[in-house]
């Protein structure tokens, strides 16, 4: 067994997945013609409006993609899974950088010496940012 896809509910496909990408250096997938074909033949005509988007890591990470998809109720409650980012620079950076993405802060955690920030993106998914190793340099 291997995970295929992490899939995030949400409002609006195509701006949090662009966040996602962002945050994680990876692209949306491209829009070939089949694609394109393929939501047309649902009524579909501009990328923007797809309700579901897909996010590819780096050619080769055997990381598993993520989807974005549009469902119609709200989010009302805490995430009963989210995705831990490690931070490449300080974790500081790396927080005022998703931040200016936006992404917020929904508080800093800290136990038994380690700390943490616990973030939202731009629809109120938690995840949380943890510092990276130290790279001599």
């Amino acid at each position: 067994m291997r995970i295929d896809s992490v899939v995030f509910d949400c409002r609006d496909a195509a701006p949090l997945a662009r966040f996602w990408a962002a945050a994680l250096g990876w692209a949306v997938a491209p829009y070939d013609e089949d694609e394109l074909e393929r939501l047309a033949a649902k009524g579909i005509y501009d990328p923007e409006d797809d309700p579901s988007v897909m996010v590819e890591p780096p050619e080769g990470s055997g990381l598993p993609v993520l989807f974005f998809t549009e469902v119609p109720e709200e989010k009302v409650s805490k995430n009963r899974v989210h995705l831990d980012l490690t931070a490449d620079t300080s974790l500081e950076s790396e927080v005022e950088r998703l931040e200016g993405l936006g992404a917020a802060v929904r508080n800093w955690a800290e136990e038994d010496g380690s700390m943490w920030c616990v973030m939202l993106d731009p629809q109120g998914n938690e995840f949380c940012v943890v510092p990276g190793e130290p790279v001599d340099g």
